[in-house]
């Protein structure tokens, strides 16, 4: 009796198909492309959110409070925060290529000007909301900006100021397409970011631990003998 052998799908390929096909949906699609990715990279997903801010260290919709044109202050909400390690904030935009009734209002077709300047106002937004949380948090060393089902922006300022966030790695590698997650060390790049941050920090690895004292003192000494000097 012969069975069907059982096909398993690529959780990658996977992942990349049914995402590719979303669209235009920022709201609707952010919060569950966001867990599944999670559930990609092999860490967990956020948490409930819940009355007091203290407690929200990895959340959907973290409230933030920050300074706007003459001495206003706003309240936002960002799209996924993690204490310590990033804020992100989400768009998503449409592969169509013309302009139809079935583009929504607003979308901005990827690849176009309106495109790049909406990624651009998005990652202005996050920096705007890691330099306004509480100083207790202060700000985290990653901003990263999504456009849903297409792309994954990542910015770094590992100095703890919020000040000099940039391209990370480079400016020719800060993006990471959808199809690059099919390269095993993207995703372990974004499990770092999501983990271990500051693991990712290359100042990290050129520096070399100085010896401890116990080093020191169990190291071999070299001792030059002193021959004395002999009498004519």
């Amino acid at each position: 009796m012969k069975f069907a052998s059982a096909v398993i799908a690529d959780p990658v390929q996977a992942f990349i198909s049914r995402w590719k096909e979303s669209g235009a949906g920022e709201r609707a699609n952010c919060q569950l492309f966001l867990s599944e990715l999670c559930d990609l990279i092999g860490v967990s997903r956020p948490d409930p959110t819940r009355d007091d801010d203290r407690y929200n260290l990895y959340v959907f919709e973290r409230k933030v409070a920050y300074p706007r044109a003459y001495g206003a202050v706003s309240t936002g909400r960002i799209d996924l925060y993690k204490r310590g390690c990033f804020v992100l904030e989400a768009k998503q935009g449409s592969d169509q290529k013309t302009v139809s009734l079935k583009t929504r209002r607003g979308t901005a077709v990827r690849g176009g000007k309106h495109w790049e300047r909406t990624m651009n106002d998005a990652r202005l937004q996050a920096l705007a909301y890691a330099r306004a949380l509480p100083a207790r948090e202060g700000p985290p060393p990653f901003v990263i900006v999504v456009d849903v089902g297409h792309s994954i922006e990542l910015f770094a300022d590992f100095s703890g100021t919020g000040l000099r966030y940039d391209h990370f790695p480079d400016a020719g590698s800060h993006r990471i397409l959808l199809d690059d997650l099919t390269r095993a060390e993207i995703r372990n790049r974004l499990a770092k970011v999501w983990t271990a941050p500051f693991d990712l920090d290359p100042s990290r690895s050129m520096m070399v631990p100085p010896r401890r004292a116990a080093d020191r003192m169990a190291a071999p000494r070299h001792i030059t003998a002193v021959v004395p000097a002999q009498g004519f």
